[in-house]
């Protein structure tokens, strides 16, 4: 019996690449970068390359500095020996006819004084400790008390952002996400509750927005805007971030992003990982506000996503854990076959076990 088709499945034109189908893997911390270096190692490109059949990888999250980092044995994307440990991921992915965007990352304030240079203190827009935690090398602990920015501090920012985007080049990476969402620097500077400046980068509507529109700018330098998106989450309260005008905020964001012709719009729809109806938001004002490739995220299954795609209210969708424990996630969704179930032990840090040990569906006898 034939199953029956969506356009879930079909190929998409995101930019200038023809992608195999409408399912995006999103960007999955797992902690398993090589402890001292925090480069991918081998475990990691076996792990992409069992995934390839996404019709977009995008990685995990990769600190663009030392600075930018909150969380142990996270990738990192600024020295020598991370490039080549993800051009083994690149190349591997490409080998199985895939695509993968890498995730630039800058923490801000989520972080811990031990995974700081020199021990410092977390850096954010505002003086402004987030009630949260993290992961350290002996566990979770509370985030570190962060110092706030100086305005001449913002272009070293800018300049480690432009380095990261040039080392994915030669890592091999198809384009750049960047990491606008989740409570991390952007996003503190563009929501009120984590940015109480008084300078040029705090206050009104523009001003919150320019940091975030100035790394857009610096990362078009080195990638062309076919082969660049952004991640944004406007009402989720992860990582103590919260904004009093979500709608007015994201609306100008989002419209500043419009003018710059990326190739997609990366949204998480409520709360990250949590409930999708956690505050009302217009998302689709945003959809037609951007001209690019609307990507949607955060709790969709196999028949929201078909719906969505088949409505036209997504252009893709990314999937997150389920991608975890389903390697082959898209022939999955396409037979409507049962899902491994996650295994929440193994999320972060470790190796094989809980990482590249789930079974696909030939191995399992479904098929």
């Amino acid at each position: 019996m034939s199953l029956p088709t969506s356009k879930l499945f079909e190929p998409f034109v995101l930019g200038d690449l023809t992608l195999p189908n409408r399912i995006a893997m999103a960007p999955l911390t797992r902690n398993r970068a090589e402890h001292g270096s925090d480069a991918p190692v081998d475990l990691n490109a076996t792990y992409y390359e069992q995934r390839a059949s996404a019709g977009l990888i995008i990685s995990e999250a990769s600190q663009i500095s030392k600075q930018g980092q909150g969380y142990a044995w996270t990738p990192g994307l600024y020295t020598e020996a991370q490039v080549q440990g993800w051009k083994k991921v690149t190349d591997r992915v490409h080998a199985a006819h895939g695509h993968i965007f890498v995730q630039l990352w800058h923490v801000g304030r989520i972080s811990h004084t031990s995974l700081q240079p020199d021990g410092g203190a977390p850096v954010a827009p505002s003086a402004i400790t987030a009630k949260g935690k993290t992961f350290i090398e002996t566990g979770f602990a509370n985030v570190s008390a962060p110092r706030a920015l100086e305005t001449d501090e913002i272009p070293r920012i800018l300049a480690d952002y432009v380095h990261a985007a040039r080392n994915a080049k030669k890592a091999g990476f198809d384009g750049i996400e960047i990491h606008g969402a989740n409570g991390y620097l952007i996003d503190q500077f563009l929501k009120d509750g984590t940015n109480h400046r008084t300078d040029q980068y705090g206050g009104s509507l523009e001003n919150r927005a320019r940091f975030g529109l100035e790394v857009v700018d610096a990362v078009l330098k080195v990638f062309p805007k076919t082969r660049v998106g952004i991640r944004i989450s406007p009402v989720s309260p992860a990582n103590d971030a919260t904004t009093s005008d979500p709608a007015e905020i994201f609306g100008y964001f989002v419209a500043e992003l419009a003018k710059r012709g990326l190739a997609f719009l990366h949204v998480v729809e409520g709360a990250t990982g949590g409930p999708r109806d956690i505050a009302p938001f217009n998302y689709s004002a945003l959809r037609k506000a951007f001209p690019g490739a609307y990507i949607a995220n955060n709790g969709y299954t196999r028949e929201m996503a078909i719906d969505a795609i088949e409505k036209g209210t997504a252009d893709m969708i990314a999937f997150g854990r389920p991608f975890i424990a389903n390697p082959d996630l898209v022939e999955r969704l396409q037979q409507n076959a049962p899902l491994n179930p996650l295994i929440s032990a193994t999320l972060y840090g470790g190796g094989a076990e809980g990482y590249t040990d789930y079974p696909a569906l030939t191995a399992t006898g479904a098929v």
